[in-house]
């Protein structure tokens, strides 16, 4: 590997981040033109806009009252015709959540994929084909003005979630091996284009850009632009060498990958791979059943996926899905300004996350991260509540979002993936990630389909909620997780061990005594 960034790593990584910029912008481009698409379903299922009592506010706004007062052009509703109104609200909210929400059931399905896919075809077919996906889905949304846009919407927001369930495991897999020598720096990119995608999301989705009742449908469908780019650039990236020598055995290729990037001599990278192969060949695989069976790996996936929910339970994709509805809540005229401030404040933490994780332990990152989210969302709620008697608490509310998404980026946000592979040797690493992910994406499909439901019952008390689960999170962290950042496996293993209470040190960590601890997701 060469010792320096060239050109040509330079080239490679960026095509390979444009899927994590996709990624990024199918999260936060259903936003932004939130209400432009909602009043588009009363039309298209034929809802009058008068009737629709709790649609054009966000949930956790107060809902206008009927009117009592009879008038010619105005009768007295009946109570059956209070009924139809909600009901009808109800059938416009329950499209509009499953237009957010599906989008996480893709990545839900394929999250078990990515990696089996990029073992299959190799790192570079995958994409092209994940690709596909990403195309597919900007079609569906692209002609939605055309057919049952509630339906295509829905279908396509699916489809891009699976492109984006595959990426998530193939640009990580894929950036870590062919940059070994600035893996970790390298490696924390993936996340950097995704905040950066959901920034760019944010902006074009301004009223006087995309995001009105004309162009909503192309600011939708605009994933197809970085993924017909990424395809075409594909095309003169390098296969993976680890993937040429250790999975296809291919030894003259791989040297040939490697040389691709600059380097002269490659005996020692090749001398490396031979013995992560030989490695990898010596250790059984384990199966997502024999994580939860084998008492070796018990504590460890546990906690694994307890940080995984964390991350999503925390309320973070309740901002990212409807911070445009709370910023309205809490009296701003234009609050799509004020979202693209936090994909702003998102993108700076992020780029500062990537100097701070290699600075300080995981685990201490993570409680401040979750500790400072606590007091956040504890500051939102409290604006929010008491915004109708004291005007100036909508900036306390607006603060704590700011706040509450750098600290997220500080800790929560990348530390559960740097953890999970630091828990897991080669053998049962592939399953733990997998299942890992699959935790990952159903949190995130149940935080956005259920946070209008929630929000409607709670109102403006709906973040004390996030508190309270962020609190028992920040409590099992302090308790249960170990430190990783600078032990050994065998020190891994005795914190899991004295965690539990057992004399028998967990196969988990002990088995990756030969391997390093960088590896990221």
């Amino acid at each position: 590997m060469p010792d320096q960034i060239t050109g040509t790593l330079v080239f490679t990584v960026f095509t390979a981040v444009l899927g994590s910029f996709q990624f990024g912008y199918d999260i936060g481009v259903i936003n932004a033109p939130q209400q432009v698409i909602i009043s588009h379903y009363s039309q298209v299922l034929g809802i009058p806009l008068d009737d629709r009592k709790a649609v054009n506010n966000h949930p956790m706004e107060s809902t206008p009252e009927l009117p009592t007062t009879p008038s010619p052009g105005n009768p007295t509703p009946t109570p059956w015709a209070e009924e139809e109104s909600v009901a009808s609200s109800g059938i416009i909210t329950m499209f509009w959540s499953l237009s957010v929400s599906s989008f996480a059931v893709g990545g839900m399905i394929a999250s078990f994929f990515g990696g089996w896919l990029g073992d299959k075809l190799g790192r570079i077919k995958a994409l092209l084909v994940a690709n596909i996906l990403s195309l597919a889905g900007a079609l569906l949304m692209g002609f939605s003005k055309l057919g049952p846009s509630h339906i295509l919407i829905i279908s396509g927001r699916g489809v891009s979630g699976l492109y984006c369930g595959l990426i998530s495991g193939l640009v990580p897999m894929y950036i870590g091996e062919i940059a070994t020598t600035f893996r970790g720096a390298i490696g924390a990119l993936h996340q950097l284009a995704i905040v950066t995608g959901i920034l760019i999301s944010q902006i074009i989705g301004l009223d006087f850009l995309l995001g009105n009742h004309e162009l909503w449908h192309i600011l939708l469908s605009l994933s197809a632009v970085p993924a017909v780019l990424q395809s075409l650039l594909l095309l003169f990236c390098p296969e993976s060498p680890r993937y040429l020598y250790i999975k296809l055995d291919e030894e003259d290729k791989a040297k040939k990958s490697l040389r691709l990037r600059g380097g002269a001599d490659v005996t020692k990278d090749i001398a490396e791979m031979r013995k992560e192969r030989e490695e990898a060949s010596s250790e059984q695989k384990v199966s997502i059943i024999q994580l939860f069976t084998n008492s070796s790996y018990r504590q460890p996936i546990l906690v694994a996926l307890m940080l995984h929910m964390a991350q999503q339970f925390s309320g973070i994709n309740a901002i990212f899905y409807y911070s445009t509805g709370i910023f309205r809540t809490a009296g701003l005229s234009q609050p799509v300004y004020a979202t693209i401030g936090v994909g702003a404040i998102n993108t700076v933490f992020t780029a500062l996350s990537v100097f701070l994780v290699e600075k300080a332990g995981r685990r201490s990152l993570f409680l401040i991260g979750m500790s400072g989210m606590f007091v956040c969302a504890i500051f939102m709620s409290v604006g929010l509540v008491l915004l109708d008697k004291l005007t100036w608490m909508s900036y306390v509310s607006m603060t704590a979002i700011f706040l509450f998404v750098s600290f997220f980026e500080i800790g929560p946000g990348p530390i559960p993936w740097f953890m999970v592979a630091e828990f897991f040797s080669q053998g049962p690493r592939p399953a733990a990630l997998a299942i890992a992910a699959f935790s990952n994406w159903t949190c995130n499909f149940i935080v956005a389909l259920c946070f209008p439901y929630i929000a409607d019952f709670c109102g403006p008390y709906v973040f004390f909620l996030f508190a309270g689960v962020v609190l028992a999170f920040t409590l099992f962290t302090f308790f249960k997780v170990p430190e990783t950042k600078g032990k050994s496996f065998e020190e891994i293993a005795a914190e899991f061990r004295k965690n539990r209470g057992s004399g028998q040190a967990p196969k988990a960590a002990i088995e990756m005594k030969f391997l390093g601890a960088t590896e990221t997701v």
